[in-house]
């Protein structure tokens, strides 16, 4: 039996893994500040005997080490633990440095100061940067982030490869494009519901819609995570996500006025960038992890069309709780 900590551990893409993960016969230790994630999430697995939770700001060091050495002998860190808000993060930077990147320095000090072999890493496509048609490849450089969520998931991608060089055994870094799926908590399908649920007969646009991205559901991001963990190598790199050339905002915003406004009017905004830091168009190669045997099973369009059912879903049983 495996013992693993997720950092991050009430967020949406947490509890899929962790779902896995307690299927698998292992034992789970989630670990969140409750900023972005939700208790809620996490209530399926309160009476599992296999499962903990603990409420911990996870980019204080001292706080991550006391707690590492109360939790028995871990082999796996999952590090999920990040800022999810690239706006709010552009706006005030200092929330992407502590809840991006110092996270990932109190993890890393936690997992060094009790000999934790492995960490698998949630990094980001952010890393890249606008490279516009470019096929982006894991060795494409240079790398010139446009978001401070870009920038401290890169600076942690690279305390993390020091740390592979110094002391860690095994780390694994996982990058991949918009995650969804439920339980939602952020996103632009999300974002579109919000909208629609405040104003039934209009949805806004932030651009023109023409911004074009791979969207990969969290089932198959899971997936890809637990078959690149089971592969040989000391630190390993790999996108991950479909093979298609993704769908466009303006494809996403009539599937979700579709499913749950059929009457809404659209309105679109200007320009190809719907916030600052927007990368408005990327074509994304997982032909690494590929050759590995491994594939989605949703392509983009799929994926969102699920995820729209889902989180559809999961809006109506808020509103009947609430």
């Amino acid at each position: 039996m495996r013992r693993h900590v997720i950092t991050g551990g009430a967020g949406f893409i947490a509890v899929t893994l962790a779902r896995r993960l307690l299927a698998a016969g292992d034992t789970v230790v989630a670990l969140d500040d409750l900023s972005r994630g939700r208790r809620e999430a996490i209530a399926e697995f309160q009476s599992h005997p296999d499962f903990a939770f603990h409420v911990i700001d996870c980019s204080d060091s001292g706080a991550m080490i006391a707690l590492f050495g109360q939790l028995g002998a871990i082999t796996d860190v999952w590090h999920l633990a990040a800022n999810s808000d690239i706006p709010a993060g552009i706006e005030d930077p200092t929330i992407d440095i502590e809840r991006t990147f110092l996270t990932t320095v109190a993890t890393l000090a936690a997992m060094k100061a009790h000999d934790v072999p492995s960490l698998h890493f949630a990094s980001s496509s952010a890393i890249y940067g606008d490279l516009g048609d470019r096929e982006i490849f894991e060795d494409i450089g240079p790398l010139h982030p446009i978001s401070n969520y870009g920038a401290m998931k890169l600076a942690s991608e690279v305390q993390i490869r020091a740390a592979v060089e110094a002391y860690l055994p095994r780390a694994d870094i996982f990058r991949f494009p918009n995650v969804i799926g439920v339980p939602a908590t952020h996103g632009v399908i999300m974002d579109f519901m919000i909208k629609l649920r405040g104003t039934p007969g209009s949805l806004d646009v932030l651009g023109n819609g023409t911004q074009q991205k791979a969207y990969l559901h969290v089932e198959d991001l899971v997936d890809g995570m637990l078959h690149i963990a089971s592969l040989e190598g000391r630190y390993l790199v790999y996108n991950i996500g479909p093979s298609d050339d993704g769908v466009t905002v303006r494809w996403i915003a009539e599937t979700v006025r579709d499913y749950v406004a059929p009457d809404a009017v659209i309105h679109y905004g200007e320009g190809a960038r719907g916030w600052v830091g927007d990368v408005p168009r990327f074509r994304y190669s997982c032909a690494r992890l590929q050759s590995t045997g491994w594939r989605p099973r949703l392509g983009s369009e799929e994926a969102v069309r699920r995820a729209v059912s889902e989180i559809a879903k999961q809006f109506a049983a808020e509103t009947l709780v609430a």
